[in-house]
């Protein structure tokens, strides 16, 4: 269902809650803010009263098919991690990539994420790139669909990327094209994903950052997640890793630095410089052990950060309520300010933080005329635990989840409605992650 009509719901816009309000959509978009009943209503009307509405949430990094690795690796450091994912990667099926990207992409927006980037690892078959394209486009999530890329190969993965999972970039692009012309007319736009910055070498970096400068892609990176990666370059290319991509040019202003948990003062000041973004993910690196991203720092050095909730075998969720509210509180305790990252930095985070550097419409002040329908619509009543409402900016940072999320709605589609995605029924996807109910 198209909506045309949300009433009397109380919209978070402007960074205040405005109560009564009618909000009207026409053509994906919000058309109109408005008191209640002073315009006529469209013909799919959701009774918003007693609601809150917020725009949606960007998740900016995510492995979807890791929805089938929940649990894996449990206490692992992050290269002992690795290689057990690998493993799994490897034996990945065209089949088992759609059904766990169909299911990662439902969990997300259950909770109210409505644009995805899903860094997907390089693999050899390009059916399961497809695959991974078809169960996206069914979901119905907007979504950034960055494709693996990666020229260097060691099995150990300390200087290169896993031999059993490359291609040829030469291949990866050229089927990036085909991506690109199959996801034309959808919600989901392209990009690449490079595993981090010792799986490229320089000869592979000037050939990916020309190929996504000519089609305007942005490219995704794991970056000083732990300190192996300034390690590695430091031992390999005798600078560190920022420097390493700096000197290959592989710093700009469409490169999304996923972690950066390591990344100090200086490095923070030459990403700041070129116009890169953060992905911050504070639930994986709590699992994996990897440590604090300095946040509070990244900002004030004016880099772009955004909130990511990491594949389900580092996480093990795609609940971005949940990120957002971890986030905010890993950051108090490790500053030990209790007022630090209230509901509307934090939302701004989430909603925003990264969108210019991806390629994404930029949505700074909560629900906005002529912004995408991408709206989530919450009733704070659906669920005890999070009452009394004091404050619904307040309630959404510290106990919102999804059981509170009525109606998740993408380009106005309802595409979530009291917790079941309108299009792939739980049982469905159930069954796909190899689950069968007695």
């Amino acid at each position: 269902m198209t909506v045309d009509t949300i009433t009397d719901v109380t919209v978070y816009s402007d960074g205040v809650w405005r109560e009564g309000v009618d909000v009207h959509l026409a053509g994906g978009r919000v058309g109109a803010l408005v008191p209640h009943g002073e315009l006529p209503y469209g013909e799919q009307v959701v009774d918003g009263s007693g609601g809150h509405l917020t725009p949606g949430l960007v998740n900016t990094h995510t492995h979807l098919f890791q929805a089938g690795l929940r649990g894996i690796g449990e206490g692992l450091p992050l290269l002992a991690w690795l290689s057990a994912v690998g493993d799994e990667a490897a034996l990945l099926t065209p089949e088992r990539a759609y059904a766990t990207a169909a299911a990662a992409a439902a969990e997300a927006l259950r909770s109210g994420t409505t644009t995805l980037v899903e860094h997907m690892w390089p693999h050899p078959s390009t059916e399961v790139h497809d695959a991974v394209l078809r169960a996206l486009r069914d979901s119905g999530v907007r979504a950034v669909l960055a494709r693996g890329v990666a020229d260097r190969a060691d099995g150990s993965r300390r200087w290169g990327f896993d031999p059993r999972l490359m291609q040829p970039v030469d291949e990866a692009l050229s089927h990036t094209d085909d991506l690109i012309a199959a996801a034309h007319g959808s919600r989901v736009s392209l990009g690449l994903a490079v595993p981090n910055p010792r799986c490229l070498t320089p000869a592979g970096m000037a050939q990916v950052r020309a190929y996504a400068d000519e089609r305007e892609l942005p490219v995704s990176l794991h970056l000083l997640e732990t300190a192996t990666d300034d390690t590695m370059c430091r031992e390999h290319a005798g600078v560190g890793a920022v420097a390493y991509l700096e000197q290959a040019g592989f710093l700009w202003e469409r490169l999304l630095a996923v972690h950066c948990v390591e990344l100090d003062a200086a490095g923070q000041a030459t990403l700041a410089r070129h116009g890169v973004g953060v992905s911050y993910n504070p639930l994986s690196n709590m699992r994996l052990g990897s440590g604090i991203a300095p946040v509070p720092q990244m900002l004030a050095a004016g880099l772009r950060v955004g909130l990511g909730v990491d594949g389900a075998a580092s996480n093990d969720t795609q609940d971005i309520l949940e990120a957002l509210r971890i986030g905010a509180y890993l950051q108090r305790a490790a500053h030990r300010k209790a007022d630090l990252f209230g509901f509307p930095e934090m939302f701004a985070l989430a909603a925003n933080g990264a969108n210019r550097v991806l390629g994404l419409e930029e949505r700074p002040a909560g629900v906005q005329v002529g912004m995408q329908a991408d709206l989530v619509l919450h009733r704070f009543e659906r669920d005890y635990a999070v009452l009394p409402v004091r404050d619904p900016g307040a309630t959404l940072l510290t106990c919102a989840g999804s059981r509170t999320v009525a109606a998740v709605m993408v380009g106005g589609e309802v595409l979530v409605r009291d917790g079941e995605h309108v299009r792939l029924p739980s049982k469905e996807l159930a069954a796909g992650l190899g689950f069968t109910a007695a």
